[in-house]
């Protein structure tokens, strides 16, 4: 898959791009999308308040095939240490819409400026089962980029082939006990890398996109 074969498919998600960061807008994505923690697992119980976030799903477009960027987060953190993961946070005050929060994020993160992405489009929301809901913005970058992770979030930045998941054969389907619940969840494993959760569950959302596939 080259750049402009995947841009053309995402054109189509460009009119939701600018959607503005606010309860209206909000409760608007909720509805109409269906991609979530719950709806891989029927057991995930969503909290009644949701808050808005905005992860940036990096395409590396090398010539002789794409890549995807995705960071291992710290293992000290409060939340989700050691998992892989997109780089991207919840919205503040001052974004402006999904697109600012993601590029925000990553600049903070993983030290990449917002100048040198260009976003492509965007995947369907996801509604985490910790309480948000997740706007997945795709954007190319040139490769050779000289990232600076934040040591106090980011461990490591490291790439993926995208020709990786794009095989449905790597989009696994795990259950593990956590305080006496069975939870199943999407989960990826590459070279040592375990990817799983909502990372893995929006590039499976990236696959269904790219291969004309509904969502199952």
């Amino acid at each position: 898959m080259n750049r402009p074969f995947i841009a053309g498919i995402l054109a189509g998600s460009l009119p939701r791009l600018r959607d503005p960061l606010n309860p209206e807008a909000a409760i608007s994505r909720r509805q109409s999308r269906l991609r979530g923690d719950h709806i891989v697992d029927s057991n995930v119980r969503i909290p009644a308040e949701l808050r808005d976030a905005a992860v940036l799903v990096p395409l590396i477009d090398h010539p002789g095939g794409m890549g995807i960027l995705l960071t291992q987060r710290t293992a000290g953190l409060p939340r989700h240490a050691g998992q892989v993961a997109f780089p991207g946070g919840r919205l503040d005050a001052t974004d402006r819409d999904p697109v600012h929060t993601a590029l925000r994020e990553t600049e903070e993160e993983i030290g990449l400026p917002p100048g040198n992405v260009a976003v492509a489009g965007r995947l369907d929301d996801y509604i985490t089962g910790t309480g948000y809901v997740v706007a997945p913005i795709v954007g190319f970058v040139e490769p050779g980029q000289d990232y600076v992770p934040q040591p106090s979030e980011v461990e490591d930045v490291f790439e993926v082939p995208l020709s990786f998941f794009m095989d449905p054969a790597n989009h696994k389907r795990e259950t593990k006990r956590w305080n006496g619940i069975d939870r199943t969840f999407y989960a990826m494993h590459w070279n040592g890398r375990y990817i799983w959760g909502a990372t893995a569950a929006m590039l499976v959302n990236l696959y269904e996109v790219l291969t004309h596939k509904a969502a199952a």
